[in-house]
């Protein structure tokens, strides 16, 4: 039996990340959160700190932008050997600014999608409940560079390898929740 995950996509500001939240908030009491996002200015600095205080307590927070699956993986690992206290559930927010920033660090497309079918298969085992968060971007023009055409793609691939690892898969516009593959969970009803 594979481990709960759900794909969280949507639109920028569609409300998929609050969904995930609230999710992994009805799940367990301990929860980590993985972030992806590199604050480079002042103002997702201000982005960031919004969204750690929104979560508030029972939030542990890992920030790795690059390999987030070595980092969840080695997280886990040090706090089983310790034994330490194991977070309950997972959210990775997100996968569109990890392609980003795989991208952006020279990464090949193929070597980035290989980074994410390893994601996909660890989705795909027994473990720990794992929300993952994505934006959607194959529902807007098709952007003017080539550069911005190359990351439509290599996401709309990315969103479709996990969406195919992931028993649920729910599509968020305008803050609500429709169920793409898998019931809804009701802690998001």
């Amino acid at each position: 039996m594979s481990r709960s995950a759900l794909l969280f996509v949507g639109g920028t500001r569609s409300g998929k990340s609050g969904l995930a939240q609230r999710w992994a908030e009805a799940r367990a009491c301990r929860r980590l959160f993985l972030a992806t996002c590199r604050a480079q200015d002042a103002e997702m600095a201000e982005r960031v700190a919004r969204h750690q205080a929104q979560r508030g307590v029972g939030w542990q927070c890992l920030e790795e932008p690059l390999d987030p699956l070595a980092a969840v993986r080695d997280f886990l690992e040090q706090r089983a050997a310790a034994s330490e206290p194991l977070p309950g559930v997972l959210l990775l927010d997100c996968v569109s600014i990890w392609l980003a920033n795989l991208l952006a660090s020279d990464f090949a497309p193929d070597a980035a999608l290989e980074r994410v079918a390893a994601l996909a298969a660890w989705l795909e085992t027994p473990g720990l409940p794992t929300a993952v968060v994505s934006a959607e971007t194959g529902l807007g023009i098709v952007p003017g560079t080539a550069l911005g055409r190359l990351y439509r793609d290599v996401l709309g691939s990315a969103n479709q390898m996990l969406a195919r690892a992931c028993p649920r898969v729910i599509f968020v516009s305008c803050g609500l929740p429709l169920a793409l593959k898998g019931p809804l969970p009701e802690e998001i009803c």
